[in-house]
């Protein structure tokens, strides 16, 4: 594999849920413009669903990346030299540590509609962070794929 190669990708998409609602934002915003006359209601209709859309898109858009020799979070890059342990998180363990066990000063990466995490130590005495909390669908493969790194 190259070294540029990602190792491990993963897009934080919104769920189709989220999509269906953005689209009843925008027959919303066509209903309320309905009064005004037809234009008005398209306008209104494609205006209010492309603004909708543009917010579940951005939320969405969010990605945990390995490669290189860092892990890529959201805005967040990190040497996988600077992390410690992986800790993978099953749906109660990621809820707790998102809610009363969540520490202020970590990195939070996180997506209420995905129920798995992980948890990654920061080793680096330099770093205040104490920890990554990630969501990710595929915390074993998360976590493998920064072990493989961290070993090589």
């Amino acid at each position: 594999m190259q070294p540029s190669a990602p190792q491990f990708s993963e897009r934080l998409t919104a769920p189709r849920s989220w999509w269906v609602v953005a689209a009843l934002f925008g027959v919303s915003g066509g209903l309320v413009a309905l009064p005004l006359g037809v234009l008005p209601l398209l306008g209104g209709l494609i205006l209010a669903g492309a603004a909708a859309g543009a917010v579940v898109s951005s939320y969405g858009s969010a990605r945990i990346r390995v490669v290189s020799g860092s892990l890529v979070a959201g805005d967040a890059r990190i040497p996988v030299s600077a992390l410690g342990e992986v800790r993978v998180l099953d749906p109660e363990e990621a809820r707790a540590w998102r809610s009363h066990k969540a520490d202020p000063r970590a990195f939070m990466l996180l997506r209420s509609y995905v129920p798995t995490a992980v948890r990654i130590e920061v080793t680096d005495p330099q770093d205040p962070t104490p920890y990554l909390y990630l969501s990710t669908r595929h915390p074993e493969q998360l976590s493998e794929a920064l072990r493989a790194l961290a070993s090589s």
